[in-house]
């Protein structure tokens, strides 16, 4: 049994996705609401079943279970604004265990950031442009959103200082992933803060979805 559900956990983690996609899609909030809180556990099994007893792990696990947090407090959002609140704080939790994974990973030598410096002013620059644009929307949220926006611009950094080292496919994985994050976090800032889009929480289950996963493969493909 563990070694089907190891070899098929990743089908059955994309199988939830994609139910759930349609849910939203369809404007059917009960399936949205009874798979959301199954995908990051269903990450967490992967972890664990597929990767050994190492230090970036725990990290990992501890950021799939803080995501999990965040993912339920998120659904009870529209009844009231506490709970944005605490899956925002939840998530702000879940970047800093991944910054902390990748500044671990980037003593081991040369990087993409250390090759093409510029990449950090670029960083910089779509935060503050992306904030600029939300700013007249963001009302009393403003300094929290200011600070989760420098800190999952903090963790694309430190995805560009993983090393070489590491491997090609798990450098590239990793990045994917926090890229898909970014994505999704802006995404979700300009859905909430500026207008609504056509299918929007599809795209932003997506994207999130697509993070976590590449996340987690990049973890299981790490020379160590």
């Amino acid at each position: 049994m563990k070694i089907l559900l190891r070899k098929n956990i990743f089908f059955i983690f994309w199988i939830i996705v994609l139910l759930d996609i349609i849910g939203l899609s369809f404007g059917i909030s009960e399936i949205h609401f009874i798979l959301k809180p199954l995908l990051m556990p269903v990450l967490i099994a992967a972890v664990m079943l597929k990767t050994a007893k190492t230090a970036g792990r725990k990290k990992v696990i501890g950021a799939l279970f803080f995501s999990f947090l965040g993912d339920v407090f998120l659904l009870f959002e529209y009844r009231l604004p506490i709970f944005f609140m605490l899956g925002l704080f939840y998530f702000l939790v879940t970047h800093i265990f991944y910054i902390t994974w990748f500044m671990q990973l980037s003593n081991r030598g040369t990087s993409i950031i250390k090759k093409y410096p510029y990449l950090t002013i670029i960083i910089g620059l779509y935060t503050a442009s992306l904030l600029y644009f939300l700013m007249p929307g963001l009302g009393q949220l403003k300094i929290p959103v200011i600070i989760y926006a420098c800190i999952i611009s903090v963790m694309l950094y430190c995805s560009l200082r993983l090393p070489y080292s590491i491997g090609k496919m798990a450098r590239q994985l990793l990045i994917t992933g926090v890229v898909c994050f970014v994505i999704s976090d802006s995404l979700l800032a300009i859905d909430k803060f500026y207008k609504h889009f056509p299918f929007a929480s599809a795209l932003l289950m997506l994207t999130y979805c697509m993070a976590q996963y590449f996340i987690v493969k990049g973890l299981i493909r790490i020379r160590h």
